[in-house]
């Protein structure tokens, strides 16, 4: 499992403000309450077109789970004016690449254009917003596509399978809980006007952002989005209601037990966010342990656990601080041939207790600072994540602009910090764990993952 601090991937980024001089954020909304923000970036004649929708699977309710997810691949199958397939064809045939994918927080669509097609991208966009057609045989196909690829991804992938129920063992009233994909059953049952009801609901001007970066003008992107998005109606929104989670009182443990090559072990404390923590610093003093802990080879996960003791073949960690509710700070790996989930698990369980008793080095806090400038220069000279973290920012309710000071505010994070973070939020009552003990496989391999799906789930 990659850190998230030194791996810049496309759905986890690692979100550092520019170390250069970035081009200013050009930020207008339109009188439907459409959200645009615009970035000149002339390196290339290109734009980077994405819309960004305040919704995902922490916004579903019980018995509609996977919902947001199969409404992203209906969002392919035409309007009245665009049929089925068309949208994809027309942007393939004017050179250019698109996709979409669905988060707990927010479904984005995306579109990389040599310049002079940008409004392609805004007619298709904005026609697809409001005007769906939501054919009772497309939802009925659909569906039979993401219950199959939730058994390639899911059900047939061990580590991805016992994740899904580590996050279900470990939030009780959280949507966090859920899986973005969905419980089986909810995707097999959802009907028509359930789709038709969602997408009524969160798909409106006023619930989206428009990001685009790229070799354009800003003036003339406005122009463009009046023109095809400006006409639209908004909704009547009413804004979900924020289920927080309990306070965990203890433990948890679950067992997942099913056909698998190797074991594998997570463990999960509950953390807090930019958009949770009560105190504004916290989450970039857990960003710091993150990188303390898995900063690539100089990483301590790496160094005393993966090429020291030798007790895990693979380990890493994640947590992201962006995220819309509390998050789970986590550690997890497989453990190295000839030795046990138990003596991994306590191998983690003894890294985090050094971080609770000791004060991280000065050599290790420049580390990190180090990294995450190197990974800021690497993603902003990409125009996708450039808006991707606008995007990401603007929709979960941080504000684009909101990371502009993040080196800073690493830079200023004391090694007490540190400490005071994990001895506050990695304990053990606030601790779920979650074993995978391989079953036989019987003659069989777990699938690879379905890397040909057309969207993604992230």
């Amino acid at each position: 499992m990659p850190s998230s601090r030194i791996m810049v991937a496309a759905f986890g980024l690692a979100l550092a403000p520019a170390t250069f001089a970035a081009a200013p954020v050009h930020e207008f909304t339109l009188a439907n309450g459409l959200k645009v923000l615009v970035r000149e970036d002339r390196r290339a004649p290109v734009a980077v077109s994405q819309v960004w929708y305040k919704v995902g699977s922490s916004y579903e309710p019980s018995g509609l789970t996977g919902i947001s997810h199969l409404l992203e691949h209906l969002m392919f199958k035409g309007t009245p004016t665009v049929p089925g397939g068309e949208f994809s064809r027309l942007i393939a045939a004017n050179g250019g690449d698109e996709n979409a994918f669905t988060s707990r927080d927010f479904t984005a669509y995306f579109q990389t254009l040599e310049k002079e097609r940008l409004e392609l991208s805004f007619r298709l966009e904005a026609d697809r917003m409001r005007y769906l057609l939501l054919k009772p045989e497309d939802v009925t196909k659909e569906a039979q596509v993401v219950a199959e690829e939730r058994r390639l991804r899911t059900e047939d992938q061990p580590e991805a399978l016992t994740q899904e129920r580590f996050h279900a063992a470990a939030y009780v009233t959280s949507p966090y809980r859920q899986p973005i994909i969905g419980w089986m059953q909810d995707i097999q049952s959802i009907r028509p006007d359930d789709l038709n009801r969602w997408y009524q609901r969160w798909y409106a001007p006023n619930n989206a952002t428009l990001v685009v970066v790229g070799d354009v003008d800003p003036a003339k992107v406005r122009e463009l989005a009046e023109k095809h998005f400006g006409s639209l109606p908004p909704s009547a929104l009413t804004p979900p209601r924020v289920d927080q989670e309990i306070p965990q009182l203890g433990e948890r443990r679950i067992v997942v037990k099913t056909p698998a090559e190797v074991p594998y072990v997570a463990l999960g404390y509950k953390a807090p966010t930019f958009k949770t923590a009560t105190e504004a610093w916290e989450p970039y003093a857990l960003d710091v342990l993150d990188g303390v802990l898995d900063g690539g080879n100089s990483g301590r996960i790496s160094r005393n656990l993966i090429r020291g003791s030798q007790v895990a073949a693979a380990a890493g960690t994640s947590y992201s601080p962006t995220a819309r509710l509390e998050e789970l700070f986590v550690l997890a790996g497989n453990p190295a041939s000839g030795r046990g989930s138990a003596e991994l698990e306590q191998a983690l369980r003894a890294e985090v207790a050094k971080l609770r008793e000791e004060l991280i080095g000065p050599e290790e806090l420049a580390r990190v600072v180090a990294q995450v400038a190197a990974a800021d220069v690497y993603q902003q000279d990409s125009l996708f994540y450039q808006a991707m973290r606008l995007g990401t920012l603007e929709t979960v309710g941080l504000g684009w602009n909101r990371l502009d000071d993040y080196v800073q505010r690493i830079q200023a994070i004391t090694p007490e910090q540190v400490r005071t973070v994990a001895r506050k939020y990695l304990t053990d009552d606030r601790l779920t764990v979650a074993t995978l003990e391989p079953l036989p496989l019987d003659g069989r391999r777990p699938s690879a993952p379905a890397a040909a799906m057309d969207h993604a789930i992230r």
